[in-house]
């Protein structure tokens, strides 16, 4: 039996509000729009790393968005959470026509700010920043590094051995419906994913753990909730990637490899520094300032792949700085609320909690529209899950545990190991 609070005239309005939306933010791909071409970093090495690349962008008519976007809210007239969740939506597409159209220049940041945030945007319980959680990691993880080093696999597998490992692990999870692995010289990421694919740089080499980081992260949330949401006959809108969900959805993804244990310090090193060059840009550091800096903090990679953080951070926006993208940001300031919230979860003791996560592609601040929507029988059950969220066992051990172990002062606990720190 169902709790349907909708009557089915109401039903039919909010879903073509909502499929009018799918339609206008799939017109909208700001990822994208917003790529370079591999040819850039090609003339950027052959110069020797001293000319900064000079980007070009394809224009993205907004005006067919806009207009369903405005079709669509004339439907979404009611007070539920469904009709906030859908109006955020709206907003949220709206204002990703603003930052396309303003690419290449400084106004783009401030669209970037309203769609992802900023490193300074608090976060979490309001009071803590990802910047300052940024620094903290590269604090901590900084002390590492030459241990990090002597840690590592010494053993690095080709694109193709990695697309062999992948090719033969996904369909475990899968079955029939598991994504392609391709491989590719056209992607600046070592790896990338879409709906129904992986694409692995051609070039890059892998390590043990870039396997099960690709694993967790890119197959088993992000392509697990676009098929989970695909799979929504009444609100199929929840199988697509947009600046409204990018926080949860990457937080989600980097909670993944933390909980599966695939998270390396390196890379937890990485994420934290891109924060910072963020901020960096923000206070007008430009593409070589930026890339310098993840030479000095990246010493282990490759030229290519501080040179890609540096594209990550300017692309968009101003490669003389002062206009970043903010989209990076997302990664620590999603895990601190996804991590918050699963330890409340917990708390409460309902698996359905945590297992809701995976019904689609949606904000947190969405959870209650999807609550009630799945209390009216409009939302399917998650086929595809991660193996730690099919048997929480792990999950709610650990989440038990830290939710006690944070009241616990670390100040006084180092106190008492003052004199064995200080030797």
């Amino acid at each position: 039996m169902t709790d349907n609070p909708f009557t089915d005239i109401e039903i039919g309005r909010l879903k073509q509000a909502a499929e009018l939306l799918l339609k206008a933010e799939e017109r909208l791909p700001v990822l994208r729009a917003l790529n370079w071409d591999r040819s850039l970093s090609d003339r950027f090495f052959a110069s020797g790393g001293k000319e900064p690349p000079r980007p070009v962008y394809q224009k993205i008519d907004a005006g067919p968005s806009l207009a369903a976007v405005g079709e669509a809210r004339s439907l979404i007239d009611g007070s539920s959470a469904v009709h906030i969740w859908l109006r955020r939506m709206a907003d949220v597409i709206a204002q990703t026509a603003a930052l396309l159209a303003a690419v290449g220049t400084r106004d783009f940041y401030a669209h970037s700010v309203a769609l992802y945030g900023a490193p300074t945007s608090p976060i979490a319980d309001g009071k803590r920043t990802a910047l300052e959680l940024a620094r903290r990691l590269d604090s901590l993880l900084t002390g590492f590094d030459d241990g990090g080093k002597k840690l590592e696999a010494r053993e690095r597998f080709s694109a193709e051995a990695l697309k062999a490992r992948l090719d033969q692990a996904l369909p475990d999870h899968f079955g029939a419906e598991a994504p392609r692995v391709e491989v590719t010289k056209n992607v600046s990421a070592k790896a990338a994913a879409g709906p129904d694919y992986v694409k692995l740089r051609a070039d890059a080499l892998f390590s043990d753990l870039d396997f099960r980081q690709i694993l967790q992260h890119e197959a088993l949330v992000h392509i697990a909730s676009a098929k989970n949401g695909a799979a929504q006959a009444h609100f199929p809108i929840l199988a697509e990637s947009h600046p409204g969900n990018a926080r949860t959805q990457e937080g989600l993804a980097v909670f993944a490899e933390f909980i599966s244990g695939s998270l390396d310090p390196a890379r937890f090193k990485r994420l934290a520094d891109r924060v910072i060059a963020i901020d960096m840009a923000a206070s007008g550091a430009d593409f070589m300032e930026l890339y310098n800096f993840f030479r000095e903090r990246s010493t282990a990679d490759a030229p290519f792949e501080s040179f890609e953080s540096a594209r990550r951070v300017v692309r968009g926006g101003l490669v003389e700085g002062g206009a970043p993208f903010t989209k990076d940001s997302v990664y620590l300031q999603g895990l601190l609320e996804v991590h918050n919230y699963l330890r409340a979860a917990v708390a409460k003791g309902d698996a359905a909690y945590v297992r809701l996560l995976f019904v689609g592609k949606f904000d947190l601040a969405d959870l209650e529209a999807m609550k009630m929507l799945k209390a009216a029988g409009l939302l399917s059950p998650p086929r595809y899950l991660p193996p730690w969220a099919v048997d929480l066992r792990v999950l709610i051990s650990y989440l038990a545990y830290s939710t006690f172990l944070n009241e616990i002062k670390i100040s006084d606990v180092a106190a008492k190991y003052e004199r064995l720190f200080s030797g």
